[in-house]
Protein backbone atom coordinates (compact mmCIF):
# COMPACT_ATOMS: atom_id res chain seq x y z
CA UNK A 1 0.00 0.00 0.00
CA UNK A 2 1.48 2.94 -0.85
CA UNK A 3 1.86 5.97 1.75
CA UNK A 4 -0.52 8.42 0.63
CA UNK A 5 -3.41 5.29 0.56
CA UNK A 6 -2.50 4.49 4.19
CA UNK A 7 -2.76 7.84 5.36
CA UNK A 8 -6.48 7.71 3.93
CA UNK A 9 -7.22 4.70 5.12
CA UNK A 10 -6.03 5.00 8.42
CA UNK A 11 -8.12 8.29 8.63
CA UNK A 12 -11.26 6.53 7.51
CA UNK A 13 -10.75 3.60 10.31
CA UNK A 14 -9.98 6.85 13.08
CA UNK A 15 -13.39 8.44 12.61
CA UNK A 16 -15.46 5.49 12.40
CA UNK A 17 -13.72 4.67 15.86
CA UNK A 18 -14.36 7.87 17.27
CA UNK A 19 -18.08 7.70 15.76
CA UNK A 20 -18.87 4.49 17.34
CA UNK A 21 -17.27 5.59 20.18
CA UNK A 22 -19.50 8.60 20.80
CA UNK A 23 -22.59 6.31 19.50
CA UNK A 24 -22.22 3.84 22.34
CA UNK A 25 -24.15 5.94 24.92
CA UNK A 26 -27.22 6.42 22.75
CA UNK A 27 -27.20 2.78 21.48
CA UNK A 28 -26.35 1.09 24.64
CA UNK A 29 -28.81 1.95 27.67
CA UNK A 30 -26.97 0.48 30.74
CA UNK A 31 -23.14 1.53 30.49
CA UNK A 32 -20.72 -0.06 32.64
CA UNK A 33 -19.37 2.23 35.45
CA UNK A 34 -15.90 1.94 33.90
CA UNK A 35 -17.20 3.57 30.69
CA UNK A 36 -18.88 6.66 32.37
CA UNK A 37 -15.26 7.95 34.38
CA UNK A 38 -13.44 8.15 31.31
CA UNK A 39 -15.24 7.70 28.16
CA UNK A 40 -17.65 9.96 25.97
CA UNK A 41 -21.70 9.17 28.15
CA UNK A 42 -23.21 11.83 26.52
CA UNK A 43 -26.08 10.54 23.74
CA UNK A 44 -27.90 12.19 21.25
CA UNK A 45 -30.66 14.52 22.22
CA UNK A 46 -34.03 14.43 20.88
CA UNK A 47 -35.57 17.54 20.24
CA UNK A 48 -39.31 18.68 21.16
CA UNK A 49 -40.93 16.89 17.90
CA UNK A 50 -39.34 13.47 18.88
CA UNK A 51 -40.03 13.19 22.30
CA UNK A 52 -42.36 15.83 23.40
CA UNK A 53 -42.87 18.25 25.94
CA UNK A 54 -43.59 22.05 27.00
CA UNK A 55 -44.01 24.82 24.22
CA UNK A 56 -44.41 28.03 25.78
CA UNK A 57 -44.39 31.52 24.29
CA UNK A 58 -44.04 34.18 26.32
CA UNK A 59 -44.28 38.15 26.00
CA UNK A 60 -42.24 40.86 27.63
CA UNK A 61 -44.46 43.60 29.69
CA UNK A 62 -41.38 45.75 28.10
CA UNK A 63 -42.90 49.16 29.13
CA UNK A 64 -42.94 47.98 33.02
CA UNK A 65 -39.08 47.91 32.24
CA UNK A 66 -39.24 51.89 31.57
CA UNK A 67 -41.12 52.51 34.34
CA UNK A 68 -38.42 50.09 37.04
CA UNK A 69 -36.03 51.86 35.16
CA UNK A 70 -38.01 55.51 36.00
CA UNK A 71 -38.38 54.10 39.58
CA UNK A 72 -34.49 53.63 40.11
CA UNK A 73 -33.56 57.18 38.83
CA UNK A 74 -36.01 58.62 41.63
CA UNK A 75 -34.53 56.44 44.22
CA UNK A 76 -30.93 57.22 43.07
CA UNK A 77 -31.98 60.98 43.01
CA UNK A 78 -33.18 60.75 46.60
CA UNK A 79 -29.98 59.26 48.07
CA UNK A 80 -27.79 61.41 45.98
CA UNK A 81 -29.58 65.26 46.80
CA UNK A 82 -29.82 63.81 50.60
CA UNK A 83 -25.87 63.34 50.27
CA UNK A 84 -25.53 66.83 49.44
CA UNK A 85 -28.15 68.31 51.84
CA UNK A 86 -30.26 69.45 49.21
CA UNK A 87 -33.96 69.30 50.92
CA UNK A 88 -36.63 68.22 49.02
CA UNK A 89 -40.19 67.24 49.55
CA UNK A 90 -40.74 64.71 47.00
CA UNK A 91 -39.47 62.85 44.12
CA UNK A 92 -41.17 59.88 42.50
CA UNK A 93 -41.92 58.57 38.68
CA UNK A 94 -45.24 59.74 37.03
CA UNK A 95 -47.08 58.01 34.47
CA UNK A 96 -44.94 55.76 32.28
CA UNK A 97 -42.14 58.26 31.09
CA UNK A 98 -41.43 60.52 33.81
CA UNK A 99 -39.68 61.62 37.07
CA UNK A 100 -41.03 64.54 38.99
CA UNK A 101 -39.07 66.35 41.51
CA UNK A 102 -40.36 68.40 43.93
CA UNK A 103 -38.28 70.87 45.72
CA UNK A 104 -38.44 74.05 48.37
CA UNK A 105 -36.72 76.26 47.06
CA UNK A 106 -35.41 77.55 43.64
CA UNK A 107 -31.18 77.58 44.38
CA UNK A 108 -32.26 73.95 45.13
CA UNK A 109 -33.86 73.31 41.86
CA UNK A 110 -30.74 74.63 39.98
CA UNK A 111 -28.62 72.38 41.70
CA UNK A 112 -30.85 69.47 41.24
CA UNK A 113 -30.69 70.53 37.14
CA UNK A 114 -26.99 70.02 37.15
CA UNK A 115 -27.38 66.83 38.98
CA UNK A 116 -29.27 65.35 36.49
CA UNK A 117 -27.23 66.78 33.95
CA UNK A 118 -24.39 65.24 35.10
CA UNK A 119 -25.24 61.89 35.87
CA UNK A 120 -28.26 61.19 33.56
CA UNK A 121 -27.69 63.15 30.35
CA UNK A 122 -30.03 61.07 28.27
CA UNK A 123 -33.11 62.33 30.65
CA UNK A 124 -35.09 65.55 28.81
CA UNK A 125 -35.52 68.25 31.73
CA UNK A 126 -38.87 70.15 31.06
CA UNK A 127 -39.12 73.53 32.58
CA UNK A 128 -39.79 73.80 35.81
CA UNK A 129 -42.98 75.77 37.37
CA UNK A 130 -44.02 77.13 40.49
CA UNK A 131 -47.18 75.34 42.52
CA UNK A 132 -48.46 75.86 45.79
CA UNK A 133 -44.88 77.19 46.81
CA UNK A 134 -43.16 74.93 45.90
CA UNK A 135 -40.84 74.67 42.80
CA UNK A 136 -41.92 71.68 40.28
CA UNK A 137 -38.88 69.60 38.01
CA UNK A 138 -39.54 66.82 35.95
CA UNK A 139 -37.26 64.76 33.96
CA UNK A 140 -38.48 62.98 30.66
CA UNK A 141 -37.10 59.82 29.59
CA UNK A 142 -36.75 60.08 25.04
CA UNK A 143 -38.35 57.87 22.94
CA UNK A 144 -35.15 56.40 21.65
CA UNK A 145 -33.60 56.05 25.30
CA UNK A 146 -36.87 54.38 26.35
CA UNK A 147 -37.01 51.54 23.14
CA UNK A 148 -33.34 50.92 24.12
CA UNK A 149 -34.76 50.14 27.37
CA UNK A 150 -37.47 47.70 26.28
CA UNK A 151 -34.95 46.24 23.86
CA UNK A 152 -32.29 45.54 26.69
CA UNK A 153 -35.45 43.73 28.90
CA UNK A 154 -36.24 41.09 26.22
CA UNK A 155 -32.88 40.37 25.89
CA UNK A 156 -32.36 40.32 29.57
CA UNK A 157 -35.53 38.47 30.07
CA UNK A 158 -33.96 35.57 27.62
CA UNK A 159 -30.77 35.53 29.61
CA UNK A 160 -32.52 35.24 32.57
CA UNK A 161 -35.03 32.71 31.21
CA UNK A 162 -31.69 30.67 30.09
CA UNK A 163 -30.48 30.70 33.49
CA UNK A 164 -33.74 29.46 35.47
CA UNK A 165 -33.97 26.51 33.07
CA UNK A 166 -29.99 25.52 33.78
CA UNK A 167 -30.55 25.17 37.32
CA UNK A 168 -33.63 23.66 37.01
CA UNK A 169 -31.93 20.83 34.82
CA UNK A 170 -33.62 20.40 31.48
CA UNK A 171 -31.74 19.21 28.87
CA UNK A 172 -31.29 20.77 25.47
CA UNK A 173 -33.92 23.86 25.89
CA UNK A 174 -34.69 26.24 22.95
CA UNK A 175 -34.84 29.23 24.32
CA UNK A 176 -35.12 32.32 21.35
CA UNK A 177 -36.51 35.76 20.44
CA UNK A 178 -39.40 36.00 17.83
CA UNK A 179 -40.55 39.18 16.80
CA UNK A 180 -40.46 42.41 18.88
CA UNK A 181 -41.15 41.24 22.87
CA UNK A 182 -42.07 37.42 22.55
CA UNK A 183 -39.43 34.74 24.04
CA UNK A 184 -40.28 31.46 22.32
CA UNK A 185 -38.95 28.65 24.97
CA UNK A 186 -39.33 24.66 23.93
CA UNK A 187 -38.51 22.23 27.39
CA UNK A 188 -37.80 18.43 25.52
CA UNK A 189 -38.77 15.65 28.07
CA UNK A 190 -39.63 17.78 31.02
CA UNK A 191 -41.53 16.03 33.63
CA UNK A 192 -43.14 18.42 35.85
CA UNK A 193 -43.87 21.27 33.12
CA UNK A 194 -45.98 22.97 36.13
CA UNK A 195 -43.27 23.53 37.79
CA UNK A 196 -41.14 24.37 35.42
CA UNK A 197 -43.80 27.17 34.08
CA UNK A 198 -44.31 28.96 37.56
CA UNK A 199 -40.12 28.72 37.65
CA UNK A 200 -40.00 30.51 34.36
CA UNK A 201 -42.74 32.97 34.77
CA UNK A 202 -42.17 34.51 37.74
CA UNK A 203 -41.03 38.04 37.77
CA UNK A 204 -39.04 37.38 41.32
CA UNK A 205 -38.48 41.18 41.76
CA UNK A 206 -37.08 41.18 45.75
CA UNK A 207 -37.60 44.69 46.85
CA UNK A 208 -37.02 45.86 50.96
CA UNK A 209 -39.83 48.12 51.75
CA UNK A 210 -40.58 50.14 54.84
CA UNK A 211 -43.75 49.71 56.73
CA UNK A 212 -45.46 52.61 58.00
CA UNK A 213 -46.53 51.93 61.30
CA UNK A 214 -48.83 54.75 61.01
CA UNK A 215 -51.28 53.74 58.97
CA UNK A 216 -53.74 50.84 60.60
CA UNK A 217 -53.51 48.53 58.15
CA UNK A 218 -56.76 46.19 59.17
CA UNK A 219 -58.99 48.97 58.08
CA UNK A 220 -57.16 50.57 55.09
CA UNK A 221 -58.60 50.63 51.65
CA UNK A 222 -56.02 51.32 47.95
CA UNK A 223 -58.20 54.72 48.44
CA UNK A 224 -57.55 55.75 51.93
CA UNK A 225 -53.84 55.46 52.37
CA UNK A 226 -51.58 57.99 51.15
CA UNK A 227 -50.14 58.28 47.64
CA UNK A 228 -46.22 57.34 48.67
CA UNK A 229 -48.05 54.14 50.20
CA UNK A 230 -49.29 50.70 49.10
CA UNK A 231 -51.56 48.47 50.45
CA UNK A 232 -50.19 44.51 50.86
CA UNK A 233 -50.24 41.31 52.11
CA UNK A 234 -48.37 38.83 54.10
CA UNK A 235 -49.54 35.28 53.91
CA UNK A 236 -48.52 32.82 56.99
CA UNK A 237 -48.89 28.98 56.75
CA UNK A 238 -49.79 27.27 60.10
CA UNK A 239 -47.30 24.60 60.09
CA UNK A 240 -49.56 22.31 61.82
CA UNK A 241 -52.95 22.89 60.52
CA UNK A 242 -51.61 24.63 56.85
CA UNK A 243 -54.04 27.22 57.34
CA UNK A 244 -53.03 30.37 55.18
CA UNK A 245 -53.68 33.62 56.99
CA UNK A 246 -53.79 36.80 54.97
CA UNK A 247 -52.46 40.20 57.28
CA UNK A 248 -52.39 42.96 55.12
CA UNK A 249 -49.51 45.48 56.06
CA UNK A 250 -49.15 48.94 54.48
CA UNK A 251 -45.66 49.93 52.91
CA UNK A 252 -43.55 52.14 51.40
CA UNK A 253 -44.32 52.51 47.43
CA UNK A 254 -40.74 52.99 47.18
CA UNK A 255 -38.07 49.94 47.79
CA UNK A 256 -34.91 50.83 49.69
CA UNK A 257 -33.31 47.98 47.96
CA UNK A 258 -33.51 45.57 45.36
CA UNK A 259 -32.52 42.25 44.00
CA UNK A 260 -30.77 43.38 41.04
CA UNK A 261 -28.01 43.67 43.86
CA UNK A 262 -27.83 40.38 45.04
CA UNK A 263 -24.76 37.99 44.48
CA UNK A 264 -26.38 34.89 45.58
CA UNK A 265 -29.17 33.06 46.88
CA UNK A 266 -28.91 29.52 48.95
CA UNK A 267 -31.38 27.44 50.73
CA UNK A 268 -30.21 27.42 54.44
CA UNK A 269 -32.29 25.49 57.23
CA UNK A 270 -32.78 27.26 60.62
CA UNK A 271 -30.98 25.32 63.20
CA UNK A 272 -33.77 26.24 66.30
CA UNK A 273 -36.86 25.69 64.37
CA UNK A 274 -35.71 23.29 61.56
CA UNK A 275 -37.67 25.58 58.93
CA UNK A 276 -35.92 25.55 55.86
CA UNK A 277 -35.03 29.92 54.49
CA UNK A 278 -33.19 31.59 51.96
CA UNK A 279 -29.88 33.24 52.77
CA UNK A 280 -29.14 36.41 50.53
CA UNK A 281 -25.74 38.09 50.03
CA UNK A 282 -25.52 41.34 48.59
CA UNK A 283 -22.59 42.93 46.07
CA UNK A 284 -20.92 46.31 47.29
CA UNK A 285 -23.24 48.33 46.80
CA UNK A 286 -26.28 46.15 48.13
CA UNK A 287 -24.07 45.82 51.16
CA UNK A 288 -23.02 49.58 51.71
CA UNK A 289 -27.28 50.42 51.40
CA UNK A 290 -28.47 47.64 53.68
CA UNK A 291 -26.34 48.98 56.15
CA UNK A 292 -27.19 52.33 56.20
CA UNK A 293 -30.96 51.27 55.82
CA UNK A 294 -30.85 48.81 58.87
CA UNK A 295 -28.53 51.73 60.96
CA UNK A 296 -31.08 54.24 59.87
CA UNK A 297 -34.31 52.64 60.80
CA UNK A 298 -33.77 50.90 63.49
CA UNK A 299 -36.49 49.38 65.50
CA UNK A 300 -39.10 49.52 62.78
CA UNK A 301 -40.63 47.05 60.50
CA UNK A 302 -38.83 46.22 57.15
CA UNK A 303 -41.10 44.33 54.71
CA UNK A 304 -39.28 41.84 52.42
CA UNK A 305 -41.53 41.54 49.23
CA UNK A 306 -41.05 38.97 46.35
CA UNK A 307 -43.65 40.17 43.36
CA UNK A 308 -45.68 42.09 45.28
CA UNK A 309 -46.05 39.26 48.12
CA UNK A 310 -44.87 40.16 51.42
CA UNK A 311 -42.90 36.95 52.70
CA UNK A 312 -41.91 38.54 55.76
CA UNK A 313 -41.79 41.71 57.87
CA UNK A 314 -39.34 41.82 60.90
CA UNK A 315 -38.41 44.54 63.01
CA UNK A 316 -35.08 45.61 62.46
CA UNK A 317 -33.08 45.42 65.89
CA UNK A 318 -29.79 46.30 64.69
CA UNK A 319 -27.57 47.44 62.41
CA UNK A 320 -26.96 44.88 59.86
CA UNK A 321 -23.12 44.63 58.33
CA UNK A 322 -21.65 42.73 55.95
CA UNK A 323 -23.90 42.35 53.00
CA UNK A 324 -26.20 39.29 54.22
CA UNK A 325 -29.76 38.75 55.06
CA UNK A 326 -32.18 35.95 55.31
CA UNK A 327 -35.57 35.79 53.65
CA UNK A 328 -38.06 33.58 55.70
CA UNK A 329 -41.28 32.57 55.91
CA UNK A 330 -43.53 29.21 55.74
CA UNK A 331 -41.16 27.53 53.45
CA UNK A 332 -41.73 23.99 52.12
CA UNK A 333 -38.38 22.93 50.98
CA UNK A 334 -38.95 23.10 47.08
CA UNK A 335 -40.48 26.38 47.63
CA UNK A 336 -36.91 27.79 49.19
CA UNK A 337 -35.15 25.87 46.61
CA UNK A 338 -37.22 27.88 43.68
CA UNK A 339 -37.20 30.96 45.39
CA UNK A 340 -33.39 30.44 45.53
CA UNK A 341 -32.63 30.02 41.49
CA UNK A 342 -34.97 32.74 40.56
CA UNK A 343 -33.33 34.95 42.60
CA UNK A 344 -29.50 33.18 41.65
CA UNK A 345 -30.43 33.56 38.25
CA UNK A 346 -31.72 37.17 38.35
CA UNK A 347 -34.75 38.95 38.61
CA UNK A 348 -36.98 39.03 35.25
CA UNK A 349 -36.64 42.98 34.40
CA UNK A 350 -39.95 43.21 33.29
CA UNK A 351 -43.20 40.80 33.91
CA UNK A 352 -43.80 37.99 31.52
CA UNK A 353 -46.63 36.61 30.51
CA UNK A 354 -47.51 33.34 28.82
CA UNK A 355 -49.14 33.52 25.94
CA UNK A 356 -49.36 30.18 24.58
CA UNK A 357 -48.43 27.20 26.16
CA UNK A 358 -48.68 23.51 24.51
CA UNK A 359 -47.83 20.36 25.96
CA UNK A 360 -46.54 17.53 23.33
CA UNK A 361 -47.18 13.94 24.42
CA UNK A 362 -44.64 11.15 24.56
CA UNK A 363 -47.09 9.31 22.13
CA UNK A 364 -46.82 11.89 18.90
CA UNK A 365 -42.86 11.95 19.31
CA UNK A 366 -42.76 8.19 19.22
CA UNK A 367 -45.38 8.17 16.53
CA UNK A 368 -42.55 10.98 14.31
CA UNK A 369 -39.62 9.03 15.41
CA UNK A 370 -41.00 5.67 14.00
CA UNK A 371 -42.67 7.57 10.62
CA UNK A 372 -39.12 9.42 9.89
CA UNK A 373 -36.89 6.21 10.57
CA UNK A 374 -39.72 4.39 7.97
CA UNK A 375 -38.93 7.45 5.58
CA UNK A 376 -35.40 7.78 5.92
CA UNK A 377 -34.52 3.91 5.71
CA UNK A 378 -37.30 3.52 2.47
CA UNK A 379 -34.79 6.28 0.96
CA UNK A 380 -31.57 4.80 2.10
CA UNK A 381 -32.84 1.44 0.28
CA UNK A 382 -33.87 2.62 -2.74
CA UNK A 383 -30.84 4.93 -3.61
CA UNK A 384 -28.51 1.52 -2.16
CA UNK A 385 -30.61 -0.38 -4.66
CA UNK A 386 -30.35 2.02 -8.06
CA UNK A 387 -26.57 2.59 -7.65
CA UNK A 388 -26.15 -0.97 -6.96
CA UNK A 389 -27.84 -1.87 -10.78
CA UNK A 390 -26.90 1.61 -12.40
CA UNK A 391 -23.89 1.82 -11.72
CA UNK A 392 -22.46 -2.22 -10.60
CA UNK A 393 -19.56 -2.63 -8.33
CA UNK A 394 -18.69 1.06 -8.53
CA UNK A 395 -22.39 1.29 -6.79
CA UNK A 396 -21.31 -0.24 -4.20
CA UNK A 397 -18.17 1.87 -3.27
CA UNK A 398 -20.65 4.87 -3.55
CA UNK A 399 -23.05 2.97 -1.26
CA UNK A 400 -20.09 2.22 1.07
CA UNK A 401 -19.31 5.97 1.32
CA UNK A 402 -23.16 6.89 1.72
CA UNK A 403 -23.04 4.26 4.84
CA UNK A 404 -19.81 6.12 6.59
CA UNK A 405 -21.57 9.19 5.67
CA UNK A 406 -24.91 8.49 8.09
CA UNK A 407 -22.53 7.14 10.80
CA UNK A 408 -19.68 9.95 11.23
CA UNK A 409 -22.67 12.43 11.08
CA UNK A 410 -24.30 10.26 13.63
CA UNK A 411 -21.40 10.27 15.84
CA UNK A 412 -20.44 14.01 15.40
CA UNK A 413 -23.99 14.85 16.35
CA UNK A 414 -23.26 12.94 19.54
CA UNK A 415 -20.29 14.19 20.12
CA UNK A 416 -21.09 17.96 20.23
CA UNK A 417 -24.42 17.13 22.19
CA UNK A 418 -26.36 18.46 19.32
CA UNK A 419 -30.41 17.96 19.42
CA UNK A 420 -32.02 15.84 16.63
CA UNK A 421 -34.92 17.05 15.34
CA UNK A 422 -37.49 15.86 12.72
CA UNK A 423 -36.29 18.52 10.33
CA UNK A 424 -33.07 16.88 11.16
CA UNK A 425 -33.91 13.26 10.39
CA UNK A 426 -35.13 15.11 6.89
CA UNK A 427 -31.69 16.39 7.13
CA UNK A 428 -29.69 12.87 6.98
CA UNK A 429 -31.90 12.05 4.39
CA UNK A 430 -31.23 14.92 1.84
CA UNK A 431 -27.27 13.83 2.69
CA UNK A 432 -27.71 10.31 1.14
CA UNK A 433 -29.10 12.24 -2.12
CA UNK A 434 -26.29 14.68 -1.74
CA UNK A 435 -23.60 11.80 -1.20
CA UNK A 436 -25.12 9.74 -4.38
CA UNK A 437 -25.17 13.18 -6.45
CA UNK A 438 -21.21 13.52 -5.72
CA UNK A 439 -20.45 10.00 -6.88
CA UNK A 440 -22.51 10.00 -10.00
CA UNK A 441 -20.81 13.17 -11.07
CA UNK A 442 -17.64 11.30 -10.12
CA UNK A 443 -18.47 8.26 -11.83
CA UNK A 444 -19.97 9.76 -15.08
CA UNK A 445 -16.60 11.86 -15.05
CA UNK A 446 -14.33 8.46 -15.00
CA UNK A 447 -16.58 6.92 -17.66
CA UNK A 448 -15.69 9.75 -20.23
CA UNK A 449 -12.23 9.21 -19.29
CA UNK A 450 -12.72 5.32 -19.87
CA UNK A 451 -14.53 6.14 -23.85
CA UNK A 452 -11.22 8.04 -24.20
CA UNK A 453 -9.20 4.81 -23.60
CA UNK A 454 -7.61 5.82 -20.65
CA UNK A 455 -6.61 2.66 -18.00
CA UNK A 456 -8.90 2.37 -15.26
CA UNK A 457 -6.08 4.00 -12.58
CA UNK A 458 -5.72 7.12 -14.39
CA UNK A 459 -9.37 7.07 -15.53
CA UNK A 460 -10.37 7.03 -11.45
CA UNK A 461 -7.35 9.65 -10.64
CA UNK A 462 -9.25 12.18 -14.48
CA UNK A 463 -12.43 11.53 -12.32
CA UNK A 464 -12.09 12.45 -9.32
CA UNK A 465 -9.79 15.22 -10.28
CA UNK A 466 -12.35 16.90 -12.69
CA UNK A 467 -14.97 16.64 -10.83
CA UNK A 468 -13.48 18.22 -7.62
CA UNK A 469 -14.65 21.47 -8.16
CA UNK A 470 -17.88 21.34 -9.25
CA UNK A 471 -18.28 19.29 -5.90
CA UNK A 472 -16.53 21.76 -3.92
CA UNK A 473 -18.66 24.73 -5.78
CA UNK A 474 -22.04 22.91 -4.93
CA UNK A 475 -21.21 21.98 -1.20
CA UNK A 476 -20.24 25.26 -0.50
CA UNK A 477 -22.91 27.33 -1.31
CA UNK A 478 -25.36 24.91 0.15
CA UNK A 479 -23.05 25.20 3.35
CA UNK A 480 -23.85 29.23 3.19
CA UNK A 481 -27.60 28.25 2.69
CA UNK A 482 -27.16 26.20 6.18
CA UNK A 483 -25.49 29.00 8.08
CA UNK A 484 -27.99 31.25 6.73
CA UNK A 485 -30.79 28.96 8.29
CA UNK A 486 -28.63 28.10 11.55
CA UNK A 487 -28.58 32.37 11.99
CA UNK A 488 -31.97 33.68 11.25
CA UNK A 489 -34.14 30.49 11.45
CA UNK A 490 -36.26 28.72 14.67
CA UNK A 491 -35.52 25.89 16.22
CA UNK A 492 -36.86 23.07 13.93
CA UNK A 493 -35.26 25.22 11.83
CA UNK A 494 -31.63 25.49 13.28
CA UNK A 495 -32.01 21.50 13.74
CA UNK A 496 -32.32 21.24 10.16
CA UNK A 497 -29.03 23.56 9.54
CA UNK A 498 -26.84 21.53 11.97
CA UNK A 499 -27.90 18.80 10.47
CA UNK A 500 -27.17 19.80 7.05
CA UNK A 501 -23.66 21.66 7.77
CA UNK A 502 -22.19 18.63 9.35
CA UNK A 503 -23.04 16.13 6.42
CA UNK A 504 -21.97 18.65 4.01
CA UNK A 505 -18.60 18.64 5.29
CA UNK A 506 -18.44 14.89 6.16
CA UNK A 507 -19.43 14.46 2.59
CA UNK A 508 -17.20 15.85 0.95
CA UNK A 509 -14.65 14.07 3.47
CA UNK A 510 -16.31 10.47 2.19
CA UNK A 511 -16.50 11.36 -1.34
CA UNK A 512 -13.32 12.81 -2.33
CA UNK A 513 -11.45 10.90 -0.16
CA UNK A 514 -13.03 7.48 1.44
CA UNK A 515 -14.06 6.67 -2.11
CA UNK A 516 -11.62 7.04 -3.91
CA UNK A 517 -8.94 5.18 -1.20
CA UNK A 518 -11.40 2.17 -2.14
CA UNK A 519 -10.74 2.60 -5.65
CA UNK A 520 -6.97 2.84 -5.16
CA UNK A 521 -6.70 -0.09 -2.71
CA UNK A 522 -8.40 -2.50 -5.41
CA UNK A 523 -6.44 -0.91 -8.36
CA UNK A 524 -3.24 -1.24 -6.66
CA UNK A 525 -4.10 -4.90 -5.09
CA UNK A 526 -5.33 -5.89 -8.21
CA UNK A 527 -4.80 -6.47 -11.78
CA UNK A 528 -7.78 -4.53 -12.86
CA UNK A 529 -8.04 -4.07 -16.49
CA UNK A 530 -11.87 -3.07 -16.74
CA UNK A 531 -13.99 -1.45 -14.07
CA UNK A 532 -17.34 -2.28 -13.26
CA UNK A 533 -19.10 1.17 -13.67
Amino acid sequence: MSKGLTWRVSMILVFLLLSFLYLTPTLVSNLPSWWQGYLPKDKIHLGLDLQGGTHLVMEVETQKAVEGTLDIIATDLEDSLSAQNLRFKHISRVGSDKVQLVLYDKATAENAQNLVKKKYPEMEQLPTYDEGGFVNMSLRMSDKVAQDRRDKSVQQALETIRNRIDQFGVSEPVIQQEGINHVVVQLPGIKDPKRAIELIGRTARLEFKLVDENINAATATPGTIPEDDELLVEKRTDPATGAVTEIPLVVKKKAMITGDLLTDAQVRIDSQFNQPYVAIDFNSTGARLFDQVTAANVGKRFAIVLDNNIYSAPVIRERISGGSAQISGSFTEKEAADLSIVLRAGSLPAPVKIIQNVTVGPSLGQDSIHKGLIAGLVGVMLVVVFMAVYYKLAGLVANFGMVLNIIYLMGALAALGATLTLPGIAAIVLLVGMSVDSNVLIFERIREELRLGKTPAAGVDAGYDKAFLTIMDSHVTTLITAAVLFQFGTGPVKGFAVSLSLGIIINLFTSLLATRAVFDFFLSRMHVKKLSI
